[in-house]
């Protein structure tokens, strides 16, 4: 088990109080070593504790205090300290399975650990849930979770898991259901496997064996150039057309029998099908609006400058129960240490962004005297078309096509460290570009010359090389629609 290290320390806190400095190995707290920042923070959640580091080869004894309802004002470098459980399923939809290599490592991480469900919100099977786990989701509260449901029947499960546990496994949702805790389950709809009769069977087994679910979101595949599996292909627009049907009509039944729609098909099913989404209001709390559920119309009010509807909560977890949790993989920083300047005002505006978010955000740029750009991910290739698996080679392909003295804003949700997923940087793309937050009111910023940041330069002749924070583009689906998560399980 690999100690966690102290990467920052807030100055006036109590760890900086108490001694603690960045580079510091966290021995123990308390005599205790933590397995995770869950434990850490229950060991460190009282007024005065011992705090045993490692520092360069010589071990120091501290005693933190704090009052007050302070933090502790230390961040470590991982969420986990002994080792990531990882996924024992072979499913043929997995989305890493069809990364291409000489991507950063994180990515080729499949997990199927509660402990990432419950800080980050990946979803997990249960395959490898134990006795053990149950008892400690319970007694610590670790609550929500999210649970890769993708069929009730247990031989079309196992089938799509490639694992003979799948068919089982879902007893420990019904176990969790039963402890209270708040569970948010996903389908990944694969044509000719899970969809048609199977999904409306999963639907019926949802309401029969667990009502309690807090939401369901059916979300389609991610079909990358690299896929290997004959039998993974892309939904036609009447497939999607069928599951949106689909999905509606059991949400009727669910209002009847349970009193709400509990049941939500992603964004991205609307965009193939070519539907309007519905109301904002139809989307109860927007759980899964990582999940490309309600990430639109979400996206939409805030741009309009509206309030979410009563009840309605947004994204969730966004390891929002546990101070101090690092941002990791697609929740990492995405173009940090930006420096706001202000930009030369009056210059016209194009927004780049994947092709299905240039569907949501055309009919409200294009009022603001703004144009759009779909650009097509060839990266990837497949259906892959969220903004947030953008890649900087694709990015610079359409910025050669486009005139040079204009504003051109790409989306944050594609960066991660300030990298795209190819590795190359904003500052070296062929034109300086601006880099806005993935909600609908930054981008308006944006474009009115509210919100103006350092423009990351690029190769334009006499154009000046300045940084800017800007917009993430919109889509469902393809895991969390326009955040870099691959439909499926965990989250790289």
């Amino acid at each position: 088990m690999a100690l966690p290290r102290v990467v920052a320390v807030t100055p006036g806190s109590p760890a900086d109080r108490a001694g603690v400095l960045p580079g510091d190995e966290i021995v123990a707290l308390d005599g205790r070593l933590p397995r995770d920042i869950i434990e850490y923070q229950l060991l460190a959640d009282q007024e005065s504790f011992s705090v045993e580091v490692n520092r360069a080869g010589l071990e120091l004894a501290l005693q933190l205090s704090r009052s007050g309802g302070e933090g502790l004002g230390m961040e470590v470098d991982a969420a986990l300290f002994d080792r990531v459980r990882t996924c024992d399923n072979h499913c043929e939809f997995c989305f890493i399975h069809q990364l291409p290599k000489g991507l950063r490592k994180s990515l080729y991480v499949r997990d199927d650990d509660y402990r990432l469900s419950f800080l980050y919100g990946n979803f997990t099977t249960l395959t490898r849930f134990t006795e053990a786990d149950l008892e400690r989701v319970v007694s610590e509260g670790l609550s929500p979770l999210f649970v890769s449901v993708h069929a009730t029947d247990p031989e079309v499960r196992a089938r799509m898991l490639r694992n003979p546990r799948g068919a089982t496994s879902l007893r420990w949702l019904r176990a969790l259901l039963d402890a209270g805790v708040e569970v948010h389950g996903q389908v990944v709809v694969c044509p000719g496997v899970n969809d048609g009769e199977v999904l409306e069977s999963t639907l019926a087994g949802v309401l029969d064996e667990y009502p309690e679910l807090a939401s369901l979101a059916c979300v389609p595949l991610g079909v990358s150039r690299f896929n290997r599996e004959a039998a993974m292909r892309p939904h036609t627009p009447g497939e999607a057309g069928a599951v949106v049907e689909l999905v509606e009509e059991w949400q009727q039944i669910y209002l009847s029998c349970l009193g709400r729609r509990l049941a939500y098909a992603s964004d991205e099913y609307y965009l193939l099908a070519g539907r309007p989404f519905p109301p904002l209001s139809s989307y109860g709390a927007i759980a899964q609006h990582d999940n490309g559920v309600g990430m639109a119309r979400m996206f939409e009010a805030a741009f309009l400058g509206r309030g979410l509807p009563e009840g309605a909560e947004g994204p969730s977890g966004f390891f929002r129960s546990v101070d101090g949790a690092p941002a990791a993989g697609y929740r990492a920083p995405r173009a940090p240490g930006l420096v706001s300047l202000r930009l030369r005002p009056g210059a016209p505006v194009t927004v780049l962004t994947g092709e299905y978010g240039a569907g949501v955000l055309r009919p409200l740029v294009f009022p603001l005297g703004g144009e759009v750009v779909a650009v097509r991910n060839e990266f990837f290739g497949g259906n892959i078309a969220v903004a947030g698996l953008l890649t900087g080679g694709d990015l610079a392909a359409a910025l050669v096509r486009l005139p040079a003295g204009r504003r051109y804003l790409v989306p944050d949700s594609c960066l991660s460290g300030g990298r795209f997923l190819d590795g190359t940087r904003p500052e070296e793309l062929p034109r300086p570009v601006e880099v806005v937050p993935a909600d609908g009111a930054s981008l308006r910023r944006a474009l009115t010359g509210a919100d103006q940041g350092r423009r990351f330069g690029g190769g334009g002749a006499g154009e000046a090389a300045e940084v800017g924070r800007g917009l993430a583009g919109t889509g469902g689906g393809v895991g969390a629609g326009g955040s870099l998560r691959p439909a499926g399980c965990g989250a790289p």
